[in-house]
């Protein structure tokens, strides 16, 4: 299945952005991760926290399961118990597609992840983990992330949705937009359509969208990263 990646750093001093891919059984996960900060410490943590997603989402052949495994696992570390320890945190999106199974969809955070019809229709597939959504307040306070502690019910309990939420895409053929928010935000800011940054090639969209992206940044522009992948009709994936 054909995928490509960009990323743009910029104003940030760091990359903190991570995409990766994995293949196992014929099941191909799919991931972006945004790391929270801008350090070599959050940037090496969140490239290694994107890979681990991708192998356990491949072989697990399921976006939420991949997830969870990877969430418990950094969630179990007893010095994420400490309150006054700083770890890298990373806001997280994984989708899999799977041999004679519709896409699935997980996430922690307010990366992002839509599908594209070969008639144009963009479907967001996603809700983002933010007080926007919680509080209707700044959509730059995330409420859920890799490597926090909390269980599903008390992030629920807090903010109305839990800790890692999941949804189902198109069986159908269809182009995956993962994207941070430092890509989709400068484009809905500036009323843009982001379908309209996602022609030719897999790469010629990447390329494409975060380079908008960075154009209508305005006077901050933060590390804008896409991946997108060309999906077959889930009873054609091998």
């Amino acid at each position: 299945m054909a995928h490509a990646s960009a990323q743009l750093i910029g104003d940030r001093s760091h990359q903190c952005d991570a995409t990766a891919t994995h293949t196992h059984d014929g099941a191909s996960a799919y991931v972006l991760c945004d790391g929270i900060g801008s350090s070599d410490e959050v940037r090496a943590w969140t490239i290694t926290a994107a890979r681990r997603i991708a192998r356990a989402a491949a072989r697990l052949g399921d976006a939420e399961a991949g997830l969870r495994a990877v969430y418990d696992r950094y969630a179990a570390e007893p010095e994420r118990s400490d309150p006054c320890t700083d770890l890298p945190n990373a806001c997280a999106a994984v989708a899999v597609a799977a041999p004679g199974k519709p896409l699935t969809v997980a996430w922690c955070g307010d990366v992002r992840a839509y599908t594209l019809t070969p008639g144009g229709t963009l479907q967001r597939l996603t809700a983002d983990h933010n007080r926007r959504r919680a509080f209707n307040g700044s959509r730059n306070r995330v409420t859920s992330y890799l490597g926090a502690v909390e269980s599903d019910e008390q992030r629920e309990d807090v903010y109305g949705h839990p800790a890692i939420e999941s949804a189902t895409g198109p069986a159908e053929a269809c182009r995956l937009l993962l994207a941070s928010d430092g890509a989709y935000e400068p484009l809905e800011d500036s009323a843009r359509n982001l379908a309209n940054y996602l022609d030719g090639n897999p790469k010629q969209a990447a390329t494409d969208f975060t380079g908008a992206a960075i154009e209508h940044a305005g006077s901050y522009a933060d590390n804008a990263t896409v991946l997108v992948a060309d999906l077959p009709a889930a009873d054609s994936r091998e």
